[in-house]
Formats: structure tokens, C-alpha cells, sequence
């Protein structure tokens, strides 16, 4: 299943990424102050997924990707694909698993893993 993950930007902002069912992120969010606002936003994003538009752009060197827009505000931007079937089965992906995801949060300094 996707999922939302939650992580802190060496400068200190939070962003999430939504990663596919096998483990590659198809977007990343915009910068945010505090962690909570993540856990915001990927809950709206959840409940209004069917209001999401998902622009389409093609970038000089001839990847494709798309800004996911949400009431008129951009909210994420994908990465980028090279083909446009591609970029087309990460938005599939969106529109069918989003509002099902679970997020994990990797946004502390602690050791997820433990010690080996």
C-alpha cells in the first residue's frame, strides 16, 4: 500500500512525500514550520482527493511531471518521469490508494531501526 511519510529537511522544515506501493516517491509536499501541519495537510488531502487537479508539464530536458493543486493552492510537485505512462500510473496511484494511506513520521533524530 502507499504511504505518506513525514521527514525534516536538514535547514529544519517538514515536508511528506506520498511513496508507491514499491517504495518510490511519487510527490513531494511544500515546506512546512511545525510537523503537526503535515499531519494536516495529508489528512485534508485524504478527504478530498476526488478536488485534487493535477497539472501536466514537460520540463526542458524532457521529463514529465505534474503540481498537484488542491482549492486553488499548490500543494505538491511529483517527480519526474520519462514517459507520460508513466506519470500517468503515479497519478492512478494517487487517486486510488491516497485516501487509504497511512503516513509514517521519520521527522526525529531518533534511530528508527534500533542499533545493529
Amino acid at each position: 500500500m502507499s504511504t505518506f511519510i513525514i521527514v525534516q529537511r536538514t535547514y529544519g522544515a517538514y515536508k511528506y512525500e506520498f511513496v508507491s506501493r514499491k517504495g518510490k516517491t511519487i510527490f513531494t509536499s511544500n515546506d512546512f514550520e511545525l510537523r503537526f501541519e503535515c499531519e494536516e495537510q495529508i489528512e485534508f488531502l485524504k478527504s478530498a482527493i476526488e478536488r485534487c487537479v493535477f497539472l501536466r508539464f514537460k520540463s526542458s530536458s524532457g521529463k514529465f511531471f505534474f503540481r498537484l493543486i488542491l482549492d486553488d493552492h499548490e500543494i505538491a510537485v511529483s517527480r519526474r518521469y520519462t514517459t507520460q505512462l508513466l506519470l500517468q500510473k503515479g497519478i492512478d496511484e494517487i487517486i486510488k490508494y491516497a485516501d487509504k494511506a497511512e503516513y509514517l513520521d521519520f521527522s526525529s533524530a531518533e534511530d528508527v531501526f534500533g542499533q545493529s
